[in-house]
């Protein structure tokens, strides 16, 4: 298996998947396994480090593929139209997607890419801090909207 370097963040060490066309396939979290062959200077490696510097990082970048339903797929693409900087609640996001928002819980949920695909974005009703996948739950999705000063 190749992986895209890891990179060293404030919420600790991110690495992910490569396919065999060399596309990111999900942002894993911790330190990368051993024994796998190591790729610096993938270009979404560059996307990440932006990210974490404060430039906000739009759009799905290219060498990036993500494995779901047709139905997950829409969410994310909706996920992806969430502006950096601001949240939408679940119900927004089933309105915009034409589900209900149990059905959007589920796929947000899945999201391989946190952070790139950005479900931390997405709050409970009446804005409420609702739960996040990736670990550290709550406290990352706090972190990363504070990072983009949806919080203070």
């Amino acid at each position: 298996m190749k992986i895209l370097s890891w990179l060293k963040t404030p919420l600790g060490p991110l690495w992910g998947p490569l396919d065999s066309e060399g596309n990111l396939t999900s942002v894993e979290w911790g330190e990368a396994p051993e024994g796998v062959e190591v790729v610096a200077g993938h270009p979404v490696q560059s996307l990440m480090e932006q990210y974490f510097a404060g430039v906000p990082v739009t759009g799905l970048p290219e060498h990036f593929t993500l494995q779901g339903t047709a139905f997950q797929q829409r969410v994310w693409a909706a996920l992806m139209d969430i502006p950096y900087g601001k949240t939408v609640t679940y119900g927004e996001l089933a309105a915009t997607v034409g589900s209900h928002a149990r059905a959007i819980g589920g796929a947000v949920g899945a999201n391989p890419c946190p952070i790139l695909v950005p479900c931390h974005r997405v709050m409970g009703a009446k804005d409420k801090m609702t739960g996040f996948s990736a670990p550290g739950g709550v406290v990352t999705k706090e972190w990363l909207l504070r990072h983009e000063g949806v919080i203070c």
